[in-house]
C-alpha cells in the first residue's frame, strides 16, 4: 500500500549551505507552509535515516538547494536524499509537479554534478536562499489540492496551447526566474522559533538583500505583449513592436491601471510561455496579445484580451485600415481594454512617437528604435540615418529628434567624439522645444547633460520634468537613478532603481543599474542578490557579468572574479576584468598583458576602464594620466567618479579633489572613505 501523502515539502540541502537553506525554510515557513527540514548536525541511525526516506516518500514537494557547495562535494547524504526523490518521480505521472530545483547561486542548470532529472525541470535562483514572494506563491499553488484553479497546469492554458509544430516549453532562465519585485520579508521573531544550528545567528540568519512583496494581483492590471508580426515576408517585426510598444505607454498613463515596461512585456517575446505563466510573473490579471500584417498601405491588427486566470478571451477585435490610421487604431485598442477592465478613459493624447502628420516618418521612425535597442555594430549609425529620413519628412517630429539625441550620443561615446555628443545635445534641445509638454525629450537632455555637459542642475530639472510628465516611465527612472549616482546620493539612487524594478520587473538592465548601485554603497548582499535577477534575464549579459566579477573581487575572491571576467563577451571589459584579478591574484606578468592589450585595443574610446585598472593596482600617477585623459575625451564614465568602489584609494589624493571641481560635482564622501 502506498503511503499517505502529506502537504510538506522536504528541503535537501549539503551542510555547508546550511544558512541558505534556513533563509528558505524560515520563509516557507512564515507563510504558512509544512517544511521538513532536517538540521541534525551529526547524521546517521537507523531510525533517523528511516524517517527521512520516509518523509521523501510522502512529501508533496522535494527542494534541492543546488551551489557551488553541492558540485564541490562528489559525496554526501544529500545526494542520497536526490536520488530517493528521483526515484519515486519516475512512479508520477508526467504533469504531476514533485521535483523543485533551487540554485543559491550562479550553478549553471547543465552542472555535470547535477542529477539529469533536475536538469529536467524548471529551477528557481533564490540568490543567498532568500525566498521570494513569486516563489512561495508558486510553492502555495502547487500544493493546492489537484482539481483547484489555483493548480491548474501553468503549461496547459487554453488560451496559448502550443498547436502542433510549436516549439516546446523549455526550461529556461526566464522561466526560472519567477520574478515579483522580489523578496518577502522575514522577521527575526520567524527565524528564533527556529533551532539555529550552532554558530548561526538570527541576524545572519536573515538577508537584508530583501525588497517589499508586490502583494496580491489587482484587477485593474493588463501586460501588452509583443504583437506577432504575420506579414508575408516576416520582415515587419520593428513595425508590430512598435505598435505594441505604443499601446504600454498609451495605457500606462491611466493612473488606475498597472502596467508592466517594455522590456518586461518584450522579455517574452519569441518565447512559448503560457498566458498564465506570463500573467504570473508579470503580476496582471490580464493579457493583451494580437497580430500585425502589414502590405504596403495596407494593415490589419487583431488584438485579443485574456483573462489569465481562466484563459478566457474577454474580447477580440480584427482591425483593417491604412498605414496613415494606425494611430486610430492604437487610440481604439486602448479604448477597448479600459472599457473591458471597468476604468474610465481620460481624453486620449497622443504620446510622442505618434505626434507625426507622417505615416512614412513614423516608420522610418519604429526602424530606427529598433536598431538602437539592438545596439551592436554599426546599428547606431543605421538608427541615425533612418530618424534623419524621419525629420526629412516631418522637421517638426520631437520623437525622433529625441531618439536621434539619445543615438548620436551611444554613437559618439563609443567612438570617443566629443563633436558627436554636442550634435546630440543640441537633438535634445530641438525634442525640448518641438514638445515641451513630452517627457522624451527632458529624458534624453538629462542623461546626454550628466553623461556629457556635467551640468547637474540643468540634468536634475530635466529629469523632475520628465518624471512628472510621465512618472511611470521605467527607463525614466532609471536614468535619473544614474544621475543621483552621479552626485553621490547612493541612497535616493538605490531608491529610484527599485523603483524601475517595480515598473519593469523582468528587465536586466534595471537589475543591472539596481546591483550596481549597492554595490557602489557597498551593501554586497543586496548587490549580489540584484545581480543574480539580472543575470537570470541574460545569462551571458556583458554589463551583469562584470557587475558580478566586481563584486567578487571587492568581495576578496579574485579567482572567482577572474572566472567571471573572462566569460565576458566584450573584449574590453573581460580585459580590464582579468588586469585587475591577475593583479589580485599575484600574477603580475598576466596582469600587465591583459592592460597592454586593453590599452592597445581601447585608449580612444576606454581612458576611464583602464584608469580604473591602475587604481586597483595602487598605481595612482598612472591611474590619475588616464583619468585626466578621460575628462579631455569627456568620457562617459567619468559619471562615475565619485561612487565607483574600484577608486576608493584615489580619494585622499588631492587631484581627487581638483578632478571633482573641475567635472563640477561637490566633494561628498564615498561609502567607505574617511573623512
Amino acid at each position: 500500500m502506498a503511503p499517505e501523502p502529506s502537504k510538506a515539502v522536504f528541503l535537501s540541502y549539503a551542510s555547508e549551505d546550511a544558512q541558505a537553506a534556513l533563509r528558505l525554510c524560515a520563509g516557507l515557513r512564515q507563510a504558512g507552509i509544512e517544511v521538513w527540514f532536517d538540521q541534525s548536525e551529526l547524521r546517521g541511525g537507523d531510525a533517523w535515516d528511516a524517517a527521512i526516506r520516509r518523509q521523501i516518500r510522502t512529501c508533496a514537494l522535494f527542494i534541492p538547494v543546488i551551489s557551488r557547495n553541492t558540485h564541490a562535494r562528489g559525496e554526501g547524504y544529500f545526494r542520497l536524499e536526490w536520488k530517493l526523490a528521483i526515484d519515486r518521480s519516475h512512479l508520477m505521472a508526467g504533469n504531476v509537479p514533485f521535483l523543485l530545483p533551487v540554485a543559491i547561486d550562479d550553478t549553471a542548470n547543465t552542472d555535470e554534478r547535477v542529477p539529469e532529472r533536475f536538469c529536467e525541470v524548471q529551477w528557481t535562483r533564490l540568490p543567498d536562499g532568500v525566498p521570494s514572494a513569486a516563489f512561495i506563491e508558486r510553492v502555495r499553488r502547487l500544493l493546492a489540492p489537484p482539481d483547484s484553479a489555483a493548480q491548474r497546469d501553468p503549461g496547459r492554458s487554453p488560451a496559448r496551447a502550443a498547436g502542433p509544430g510549436s516549439a516546446a516549453l523549455v526550461p529556461g532562465v526566464l522561466r526560472a526566474a519567477l520574478i515579483g519585485l522580489v523578496v518577502l520579508g522575514i522577521g527575526y521573531a520567524a527565524i528564533e522559533r527556529l533551532v539555529l544550528p550552532k554558530g548561526v545567528t538570527p541576524a545572519a540568519a536573515v538577508s537584508q538583500a530583501q525588497a517589499p512583496s508586490p502583494g496580491a494581483i489587482t484587477e485593474q492590471s493588463v501586460a501588452v505583449l509583443p504583437f506577432t508580426d504575420v506579414s508575408q515576408q516576416r520582415d515587419q517585426a520593428y513595425f508590430s513592436d512598435g505598435l505594441s510598444e505604443e499601446l504600454i505607454n498609451q495605457l500606462s498613463r491611466i493612473p488606475a491601471l498597472r502596467v508592466p515596461a517594455r522590456r518586461s512585456s518584450f522579455s517574452f517575446k519569441g518565447k512559448s510561455d503560457d498566458i498564465a505563466t506570463i500573467a504570473q510573473r508579470l503580476r496582471v490579471a490580464y493579457v493583451l496579445e494580437g497580430s500585425v500584417r502589414k502590405s504596403g498601405t495596407q494593415l490589419r491588427v487583431t488584438a485579443e484580451l485574456i483573462r489569465a486566470g481562466n484563459g478566457y478571451h474577454v474580447w477580440s477585435e480584427t482591425y483593417d485600415t491604412e498605414l496613415k490610421d494606425v494611430f486610430k487604431v492604437q487610440d481604439e485598442l486602448a479604448s477597448a481594454v479600459t472599457t473591458a477592465l471597468k476604468l474610465r478613459l481620460a481624453p486620449l493624447q497622443r504620446t510622442a512617437a505618434q505626434n507625426t502628420s507622417s505615416a512614412e516618418a513614423y516608420n522610418d521612425y519604429l526602424q530606427a528604435r529598433e536598431l538602437y535597442a539592438r545596439g551592436a555594430g554599426d546599428d547606431y549609425a543605421h538608427a541615425i540615418e533612418f530618424l534623419h529620413k524621419a525629420i526629412a519628412l516631418d522637421p517638426n517630429y520631437a520623437a525622433a529628434y529625441a531618439d536621434l539625441a539619445l543615438a548620436e550620443f551611444s554613437l559618439a561615446d563609443r567612438a570617443g567624439d566629443p563633436q558627436g555628443a554636442q550634435r546630440a545635445l543640441e537633438a535634445a534641445d530641438k525634442a525640448v522645444a518641438l514638445a515641451p509638454e513630452a517627457a522624451a525629450g527632458y529624458s534624453a537632455r538629462g542623461f546626454i547633460r550628466s553623461n556629457f555637459s556635467w551640468d547637474w542642475n540643468g540634468a536634475q530639472s530635466d529629469f523632475r520634468k520628465a518624471l512628472e510628465l510621465e512618472p511611470n516611465d521605467a527607463e525614466v527612472q532609471d536614468n535619473y537613478a544614474q544621475l543621483l549616482q552621479s552626485l553621490g546620493r547612493l541612497p535616493e539612487a538605490i531608491a529610484a532603481a527599485r523603483k524601475a524594478t517595480e515598473l519593469d520587473p523582468l528587465s536586466g538592465p534595471a537589475w543591472e543599474n539596481l546591483a550596481r548601485f549597492l554595490t557602489d554603497n557597498r551593501d554586497y548582499a543586496a548587490a549580489r542578490a540584484a545581480n543574480a535577477h539580472a543575470l537570470e534575464f541574460s545569462p551571458e549579459g556583458i554589463y551583469a557579468l562584470n557587475d558580478l566579477g566586481t563584486l567578487q573581487l571587492l568581495g576578496g575572491s579574485p579567482a572567482d572574479a577572474l572566472r567571471t571576467f573572462r566569460r565576458i563577451g566584450f573584449e574590453g571589459f573581460r580585459l580590464q576584468g582579468v588586469a585587475m584579478a591577475e593583479h589580485s591574484l599575484g600574477n603580475v606578468k598576466e596582469s600587465q598583458q591583459a592592460l597592454d592589450d586593453l590599452i592597445a585595443k581601447y585608449a580612444k574610446d576606454g581612458p576611464y576602464e583602464i584608469a580604473d585598472i591602475y587604481a586597483w593596482r595602487g598605481e595612482k600617477q598612472q591611474a590619475f594620466l588616464w583619468l585626466e585623459r578621460a575628462y579631455t575625451q569627456r568620457d562617459g564614465g567619468l559619471s562615475n567618479l565619485k561612487s565607483d568602489p574600484l577608486l576608493a584609494s584615489l580619494r585622499t589624493d588631492a587631484r581627487y579633489e581638483d578632478l571633482l571641481k573641475k567635472l563640477n560635482l561637490p566633494r561628498t564622501l564615498a561609502p567607505g572613505d574617511t573623512p
